[in-house]
């Protein structure tokens, strides 16, 4: 028999196809958990980390190592103009009044008016002579510390959605905050305090709300814990009128039959979060008193703040900048900060500056510059800017123009600013720049997706790789989106 006759009386033979059938089956079955296992060679799938449901928070390693270990973010709520603060325009100074060069008819609230200089003076500020606004001096005093990125874009021209893809990358509900990303990546140093704390501004929360800090589809581990200097956790301390005795062995007996229930449904993850955050109230009775008690503080550290200002929201603010210092410095792992809220109206209590920008700037510049200068300073004289990376943020910036017929700066989503400083950052450095009068984004145009990739990356995390199954989809902070903003890394 020839080669040829040989070969097809193997393809004939039924026992010899079955054979060779189950052997290609299991080849495929074998590379598939390769490959889910992450132990192909030159692997470039999605990353799920492990997480054991009975402790959540333990720390995880990084995909590289990473120049941060910590972050906090300042999220000044309302769309802070960056003309009147970071963004210096000469040719908006000298056009003042006059009508912008193919300017929109229609901006979002209605109809366009002419060009207006920026409402404070500017001028140059630290070794690198940044160009600042005395709207901010106390933080135009830290500029060689800062990494601006003035080219900075949104999706959205509406505040809700804006403020969903600054803090989840999505402007739809129902995504992850980054902090839920990050800790779902990462874990904790720290067992006795949240991994993730959200700082509300004193006058309440910004527009979305806990969508800034919602879990959404990762496991509700995950999930922020809100609470600042003035508003401690709730329901935390025991009942006057419950022995410590009892109080201890009530917590004994519960996890005792929520053990048992576990057991009876592995894999729910609602409960096993819920175990571990009833562990983790034990924990923070004393941790989080101690945490949110300034008496250990210096007055010299307290003045650097604004702590006992008479401006009682200055003070409240300047107490919510210490205690995300005190709140880093104890390992917790992402820290996002708050300045402006939307219970009190538009523009009255955070920087949507519509219809009188002067008069209510002037009132929200001093209550987030020194509280926001004193944390940044405080940080790096103690150290901890060297592993911690600082985040200023805002939803979008503002128009070059006033709206027709008021004293106000509409929405604009084409180009603004926002500056990192610390970690793996270069200091006293800009980067991207807006058009001549600062409506868009025409050098190095960046994208919140780029801005997250680039704190993934910061954080030792591949923003392409970092993933979670949910409904068919493996899910991202940066969606299918988002690149490392090389040209700022230090």
């Amino acid at each position: 028999m020839n080669a040829a006759s040989a070969t097809a009386s193997l393809m004939l033979d039924r026992r010899a196809f079955l054979g060779e059938s189950a052997t290609g089956l299991a080849g495929i079955a074998l590379a598939s958990l390769l490959s889910r296992d992450r132990l192909l060679a030159a692997d470039t799938g999605p990353v799920r980390p492990a997480i054991d449901a009975a402790r959540p928070y333990a720390p995880r390693q990084p995909h590289f190592a990473p120049k941060a270990k910590q972050v906090v973010v300042i999220f000044c709520s309302g769309a802070l103009s960056h003309l009147d603060t970071f963004d210096y325009k000469p040719e908006l100074v000298r056009r003042h009044d006059m009508p912008m060069p193919n300017a929109p008819e229609i901006t979002f609230q209605g109809a366009n008016g002419n060009l207006v200089k920026p409402l404070w003076g500017f001028k140059p500020r630290g070794q690198s002579g940044k160009m600042t606004s005395d709207l901010l001096p106390q933080l135009g005093e830290l500029t060689d510390e800062m990494c601006f990125i003035h080219s900075m874009t949104a999706r959205s021209n509406t505040h809700g959605p804006a403020e969903n893809q600054m803090s989840t990358g999505y402007v739809l509900d129902g995504f992850p905050g980054m902090g839920c990303w990050v800790t779902y990546a990462l874990g904790s140093e720290c067992q006795n305090l949240p991994a993730f704390v959200a700082i509300p501004d004193p006058r309440g929360v910004p527009q979305v709300g806990p969508n800034h800090w919602n879990s959404a589809f990762l496991p509700a581990a995950f999930q922020g814990t809100p609470f600042g200097a003035d508003r401690p956790i709730a329901h935390l301390a025991r009942p006057a009128q419950i022995p410590e005795g009892t109080d201890v062995a009530t917590q004994r007996f519960l996890r005792t039959l929520n053990e048992r229930h576990l057991e009876r449904n592995a894999g729910d993850t609602e409960l096993a979060a819920r175990i571990a955050s009833y562990e983790m109230a034990a924990r923070m009775q004393i941790a989080a008193a101690r945490v949110g008690d300034f008496s250990d503080e210096t007055k010299e550290t307290l003045d650097l703040y604004g702590v006992h200002d008479a401006n009682r929201l200055k003070g409240g603010f300047a107490r919510n900048c210490l205690l995300a210092r005190r709140l880093l410095e104890r390992g917790v792992r992402f820290v996002q900060l708050f300045n402006g809220a939307y219970a009190m109206g538009e523009g009255v209590g955070n920087w949507d500056g519509h219809k009188s920008l002067q008069s209510q700037y002037s009132i929200h510049g001093p209550i987030l510059d020194q509280p926001a200068a004193g944390l940044l300073r405080d940080l790096k004289r103690r150290g901890m800017l060297e592993q911690t990376l600082v985040v200023f943020v805002t939803e979008f910036g503002r128009m070059p123009t006033f709206q027709r017929g008021a004293s106000g700066r509409d929405h604009n989503p084409s180009g603004f600013t926002v500056w990192l400083a610390g970690a793996g950052v270069k200091r006293g450095f800009s980067y991207g720049e807006t058009d001549e009068f600062g409506y868009r984004a025409v050098r190095d145009a960046a994208t919140i997706y780029d801005l997250h990739a680039t704190i993934l990356h910061l954080l030792g995390l591949d923003h392409e790789r970092l993933s979670f199954y949910h409904n068919g989809i493996e899910r991202r902070l940066t969606d299918v989106h988002g690149h490392v903003i090389r040209g700022i890394l230090s």
